[in-house]
């Protein structure tokens, strides 16, 4: 309705150039508009063209016969399908790997620092993660999360979506099971249960408890619906909470953009760099029919082909990858009395000599020195081997480049940028001290 809206205002102003009272549309009136559209904006009449048919079809003044007949024998432009996905567009586009591992680590580390709630974190992870719109998120009930043991003694976690079938409306009717990983599957049943317990003394069957309810309840809620929240509300915290963490983008050094459709743009982006067809990616992100998930294969998203140092170093300031604090020495550490804290590698040191410390008490399984520079417990040394880390990484992507898919090449290329930052870092302050020495 606002689209149309929109694109009538617009018809209107240009109607209203010659300073006359508009009465009707007429013929005339939709060939100047036409004439005054630029290749970029010639599907707004494509768009108008069915609602000014409906108009005239219901009787209503208004519209002129040779309006319609016009429209009936205008071949019309519709609007370029897909047009953000193929230009890997940086404000309405799918997010790069780089875009979606800031995105995730942030996320991390605010729910960990306790900083935001974990059904807000498990609603970010779910439009990460399975790219389905708001409206089938606002039909998840507490029943939809599924947990069971294979064959193998592992457990699985799954999540039933409903289908949204029609724009507005929630339904379910028909459902999808996606399998999760077990990061947020298990955080999801601990988290249902909570629900559950919560609307024990709610509803007759607390099974039938939406997912992520609404703090109170709202007029004329849809049957089998109540407590449910709506789809504009679980897109609102979305954006809201992932703008908090103020995550920045390497392709323009400002806030990322954040939506849920650009999160489901991302998803279908990923399943055709995976390879998979036109049938498979219909399916992830619950189109009926393959007509509008082409552009998919289609596209080619531009992820960076080739990394050196040079490129690195000029990329490192916008990602802002790196989120620890460097350090003289250990004397400045968290930890600066624990042998344990400190990172050393001989591959890259064969003396051995550490390249940081680790601030962080308690287990860490993360493989080190590689994830530690993506890590904010990691305080590098100011003359640690970082270059030789970041030569070890470049010369690694190069190689995968070589002989594997660029998808694999590239899957440390956000470890690439915070490592270069460090040196870079480094290099400024090293320079820094010689000039206030030299001054």
């Amino acid at each position: 309705m606002m689209n149309m809206f929109e694109r009538f205002v617009h018809l209107s102003k240009s109607m209203r150039l010659d300073g006359r009272a508009i009465s009707q549309v007429t013929s005339n009136d939709l060939l100047n508009y036409k004439a005054s559209l630029s290749e970029a904006t010639s599907w707004y009449l494509g768009n108008l063209s069915g609602f000014l048919q409906k108009w005239y079809s219901l009787g209503l003044p208004g519209i002129t016969d040779d309006a319609i007949a016009l429209l009936k024998q205008l071949r019309i432009k519709g609007n370029r399908k897909g047009e953000a996905v193929l230009t890997m567009d940086p404000e309405n586009g799918p997010y790069t790997d780089i875009e979606l591992g800031a995105i995730r680590s942030a996320l991390d580390e605010a729910y960990e620092s306790d900083e935001i709630l974990l059904g807000d974190y498990l609603l970010v992870w779910l439009f990460m993660a399975l790219g389905q719109r708001p409206i089938q998120y606002a039909a998840l009930k507490v029943c939809d999360v599924g947990m069971e043991e294979t064959k193998d003694g592992t457990t699985m976690y799954t999540l039933r979506v409903p289908r949204a079938k029609q724009r507005g409306r929630l339904s379910r009717e028909l459902s999808s099971q996606r399998v999760l990983i077990p990061q947020i599957g298990e955080k999801l049943v601990q988290y249902a249960n909570e629900v559950r317990s919560d609307f024990s003394a709610i509803l007759a069957d607390s099974g039938q408890a939406p997912l992520f309810p609404a703090k109170s309840s709202r007029q004329n809620e849809p049957v089998g619906f109540e407590h449910h929240r709506t789809s504009a509300s679980l897109a609102s915290t979305l954006e809201g909470v992932l703008n908090k963490l103020n995550v920045l983008s390497e392709r323009t050094g400002e806030q990322i953009h954040i939506t849920a459709t650009r999160f489901r743009r991302t998803v279908g982006t990923r399943a055709a760099e995976e390879g998979h067809g036109e049938l498979v990616i219909a399916e992830l992100l619950d189109h009926t029919d393959t007509q509008n998930v082409g552009v998919y294969v289609q596209a080619t998203p531009e992820i960076v082909k080739r990394i050196d140092k040079a490129v690195a170093m000029h990329m490192a300031p916008l990602a802002q990858a790196f989120a620890g604090v460097i350090i003289s020495d250990e004397s400045e550490a968290t930890r600066k009395n624990d042998p344990t804290s400190r990172i050393c590698n001989p591959k890259f040191e064969p003396s051995m000599k550490p390249m940081g410390n680790c601030g962080k008490h308690g287990f860490c399984d993360s493989l080190a020195p590689i994830a530690c520079y993506t890590c904010r417990s990691f305080e590098p040394w100011l003359d640690g081997p970082h270059e030789a880390v970041l030569n070890h990484l470049i010369a690694e992507r190069d190689r995968l480049m070589a002989g594997s898919d660029a998808r694999i090449a590239s899957i440390n290329d956000r470890t690439i940028l915070a490592v270069a930052e460090v040196v870079r870092r480094c290099e400024e302050i090293r320079r820094e001290v010689q000039e206030s020495l030299n001054a």
